[in-house]
């Protein structure tokens, strides 16, 4: 078999993974004794996983999660904290993202929102879907800094497009009427398209007072609250010397 020139032609094709396995397999008489179709599965199953873990590797660096390690598998739920394990496992499967549905976390400081709501972005990327995750006051910083030198507009459509966008801390400081704009014009270019994982030490019953402003305020619960899931962390903080995985 002429194997240095179907190595070259792998690797042409950009198929290193298929290419490096064939090869470790020529070292494996084991794997000799299986049938060609056994074999060639072997191949584009590592060819496969190699390229997914790509995607997902690059998937979760353009998100920029602040917990980069937070995941659906090291949540945890002591009785304290009320947490519905049966719900996060129904989040999990992100059928969320697939219809469009929103989440909201909730709960006192030191619940474990942020872990709560990226461990949820991570498990997104992980099922193909590309991300955004901004803390509030940095996101309205950027789009303060767009405005100035002319790039509001494209800002505002790579919001729009991001199949998840996560605001963490949400209505942790006043809001302003540039502020209260910005809120609108994001969540309405995703209503009904794309979802939107708010966390937010302010209860979503009191989201409409936090906006102050009668006609966002109605547009905005609108789009955010109709029809989310909600999830209400409760307990005493989880800040502390012996602080667990799930933060």
């Amino acid at each position: 078999m002429l194997t240095e020139p179907t190595l070259e032609k792998l690797k042409a094709m950009r198929l290193d993974a298929m290419a490096a396995t064939w090869g470790e397999q020529k070292d494996k008489p084991e794997v000799h004794q299986l049938a060609f179709d056994e074999r060639f599965g072997m191949l584009v199953d590592a060819e496969w996983l190699h390229r997914e873990n790509k995607r997902t590797t690059a998937a979760l660096r353009d998100a920029k999660l602040r917990l980069t390690s937070a995941c659906v598998e090291d949540i945890d739920y002591p009785a304290h904290r009320e947490l519905d394990r049966a719900q996060i496992r129904q989040l999990a499967t992100c059928r969320w993202v697939v219809e469009h549905q929103n989440v909201l976390v909730t709960g006192a400081t030191g619940t474990g929102k942020t872990y709560v709501a990226c461990a949820l972005t991570q498990q997104a990327c992980r099922k193909g879907h590309r991300a955004i995750y901004r803390r509030a006051a940095r996101l309205f910083s950027e789009l303060v800094l767009a405005r100035a030198d002319g790039t509001y507009a494209r800002v505002l459509a790579k919001i729009a497009r991001a199949a998840v966008l996560v605001i963490d801390g949400f209505a942790m400081t006043p809001i302003t009427d540039n502020e209260r704009r910005d809120v609108f014009e994001g969540l309405d270019d995703r209503h009904g398209t794309r979802p939107t994982i708010i966390s937010s030490q302010v209860p979503p019953k009191r989201f409409h007072d936090y906006i102050n402003e009668s006609n966002h305020a109605d547009a905005i619960c609108d789009r955010l609250i109709h029809g989310a899931h909600r999830l209400v962390l409760k307990g005493p903080s989880r800040r502390g010397p012996k602080e667990p995985t799930d933060k």
